[in-house]
């Protein structure tokens, strides 16, 4: 067993592994979390990767851990553990059951498209899943009430049901291929409406701003709005291409002599092929807008804007804050 690498001097575990400030750094740092793989991982395994984390931010590290180590702990954690509050998250809604979860209910909503109570199944199945991710992935600093978390769930379901089912009927008289989009549609329309929804308190109250050293400066409503805008984006940019291409491809193969005689295994066949598409797009959705979001100072609210420029003149051009995800 050879020697194992002391800690290097100034490795800060927090700071990413990848530069933040490019799309392709923040990938290879949502495609280092997000791998499904650490679905897996035991509870004791992640308990001790997050005493392993907080002793290392405290300065002390066990003799004998390599830096390859504390990266391993470091990705345990932030793929199971809340960034603000530092629990445990439930299975469910971290970002790396994004795969299974989401190939598993995006394949089902593809294949079982055609009859209205499948599709409100699905669609309703689809909505719980994403309540609970939204629930799961809010910005800790806001908290909601439960009440506000059943209205939220009730109006994203309404409006994907009604997408759903008002477009179902609308498209039985076009070409088939129309019919296999509108669960696309469908999500994207309660994407609009459930991440707002879920993060409402955000917007009422604004969430709390920082210059470029952590320094808080108060609190920002069109900060929250931006933020809340890039996720929307966001998660209709992890559902659009396999929920637009696939349907291109399954229609193609359809009309193969042999997918006729398999229709058995058309369901497994696509659940398969969301994963693919998943696989690579959950990060790259994630990736899409750094996680630090920034606002120009002349963006904010008057009374903020004017606050910040009394305390610090023209110190501070933009604002900074986590936008979720």
């Amino acid at each position: 067993h050879s020697k194992m690498a002391t800690v290097p001097l100034g490795f800060n575990i927090d700071t990413p592994r990848w530069d933040q400030s490019t799309f392709l750094g923040r990938l290879k740092h949502f495609l280092n979390i997000t791998d499904p793989r650490t679905v897996l991982v035991p509870e004791e395994e992640l308990d001790r990767a997050k005493a392993l984390v907080e002793s290392c931010r405290a300065g002390l590290v066990p003799p004998g851990s390599s830096q390859e180590q504390l990266l391993y702990a470091k990705k345990l954690y932030d793929s199971a553990f809340h960034p603000d509050s530092g629990e445990k998250m439930n299975l469910i809604g971290r970002m790396s059951f994004q795969v299974p979860g989401g190939m598993a209910i995006t394949g089902c909503m593809l294949q079982f498209y055609r009859t209205v109570p499948a599709v409100v199944f699905w669609q309703w199945v689809n909505q719980s899943f994403n309540a609970i991710v939204n629930y799961t992935n809010r910005n800790a600093a806001s908290p909601i009430s439960l009440r506000q978390i059943g209205v939220a769930y009730v109006t994203a379901t309404g409006a994907a049901l009604a997408t759903a089912v008002g477009l179902n009927l609308y498209t039985k008289r076009a070409p088939p291929l129309l019919a296999r989009w509108v669960p696309f549609a469908a999500v994207a329309a309660a994407n609009c409406v459930n991440i707002p929804m879920m993060r409402q308190q955000e917007i009422i109250n604004g969430i709390t701003v920082t210059d470029g050293d952590n320094n808080e400066l108060g609190c920002s409503r069109r900060a929250a709005v931006k933020g809340i805008a890039q996720v929307v984006v966001s998660r209709i940019t992890m559902a659009a291409p396999g929920m637009i291409i696939l349907p291109i491809i399954m229609e193609r193969l359809e009309r193969f002599t042999f997918m006729q005689r398999i229709q058995v295994l058309h369901g497994p066949l696509q659940v398969l092929l969301c994963g693919g598409f998943l696989l690579f797009m959950v990060p790259a959705a994630c990736a899409l807008f750094p996680q630090r979001c920034s606002l120009a100072l002349a963006d904010l609210e008057v009374e903020l804007r004017d606050s910040i420029v009394a305390k610090y003149g023209d110190k501070v051009p933009y604002v900074y804050f986590n936008k979720g995800l």
